[in-house]
């Protein structure tokens, strides 16, 4: 009986000292480690999308799909993830990730409303329809979303690789024929107005983060910067393969140097990276606010998108 006591009484000592031992793997082991080896912020300017492209295809869409693979299927999706998920502690991958897929989502809109139909009384293309619902999708849906229901849903990884299949489909049927992609100068305008309204809103974001959060607030600032950054990089490559597609219009229109211009505005504004993003004062002496430097390239692509459009307009 005393052996049996002595055991009951050292039991709450040995629960204490596994829970310890969990407690110091999770946070010295299972969340670094693994934090370290799922995060990856790929900004290449140089990203191709060869394994994608389609004769007779689109280069914007074939990008799209590109980007969409890769952030889902060869990296991995993390702003989704649950918190006993390593990435879920990270804050500047999947921001970057968030915004890659609002330009992507740009893209589709303009895709559905504009560019894949003759006009914009006719009717819609079924394919585009549904990758427009698809990638619209909320990028931080799990196997739940409690806000709406407490049954399992279908997760933001999987709506995005059904929305990458179905820009798969009209591509293919671009190539056969069968859908429509017109390259016109008015459809060109109208894509170019709605990614300059897109940076001007995320100017006005910075705009205002840096007016009323300026100090040293590390992770909402990194994840406003590294969502810029990620909208700033889906345009760069979009806007790269758009040249290829619109490349009647863009000669007609001598277009040349002030389309590869935007570019440089894009890719500069994109490759910025700190280990330390910043928020100071703008009149620091001693301390950068990389989010001012960062909307400086915003304001500047967006400029330059406008004075395409007014040369497209003439």
């Amino acid at each position: 009986m005393k052996i049996i006591v002595e055991k009951l009484k050292s039991l709450p000592k040995a629960m204490a000292l596994i829970v310890s031992i969990i407690v110091l793997f999770i946070g010295l082991i299972y969340y670094p480690v693994g934090m370290i080896m799922v995060h990856r912020i790929d900004d290449s300017p140089t990203f191709s999308a060869d394994t994608f492209e389609v004769e007779g295809g689109s280069h914007s869409v074939a990008m799209a799909i590109a980007l969409i693979n890769r952030e889902i299927n060869t990296d991995k999706w993390v702003a989704s993830d649950p918190f006993f998920y390593p990435g879920s502690v990270l804050v500047r991958m999947p921001a970057f990730q968030r915004g890659i897929m609002s330009s992507i989502s740009r893209l589709t809109i303009e895709l559905y409303d504009h560019i894949g139909r003759t006009r914009g009384s006719s009717q819609a293309d079924a394919d585009l329809q549904k990758a427009l619902g698809l990638l619209n999708y909320s990028p931080y849906v799990w196997m739940f979303d409690f806000s709406t229901s407490w049954l399992p849903t279908t997760s933001s990884p999987v709506q995005y690789r059904s929305g990458m299949e179905a820009l798969k489909s009209y591509n293919k049927r671009l190539s056969q024929g069968k859908a429509v992609f017109e390259r016109r100068a008015d459809n060109l305008i109208e894509v170019l107005d709605r990614l300059a309204s897109d940076l001007g809103s995320s100017s006005a974001t910075l705009a205002d983060h840096i007016e009323s959060r300026s100090g040293l607030s590390f992770k909402i600032s990194a994840d406003l910067f590294y969502h810029t950054k990620g909208r700033m990089y889906g345009d760069y490559l979009l806007v790269r393969e758009m040249k290829k597609d619109f490349a009647d219009v863009i000669k007609e229109k001598e277009l040349e140097n002030a389309w590869d211009q935007l570019l440089d505005s894009l890719r500069e504004g994109m490759v910025l990276s700190n280990f330390l993003i910043i928020n100071a004062s703008p009149d620091s002496q001693f301390f950068p606010n990389h989010l001012a430097t960062q909307g400086f390239f915003v304001l500047r692509a967006r400029t330059q998108m406008r004075e395409i459009t007014n040369i497209l307009l003439k």
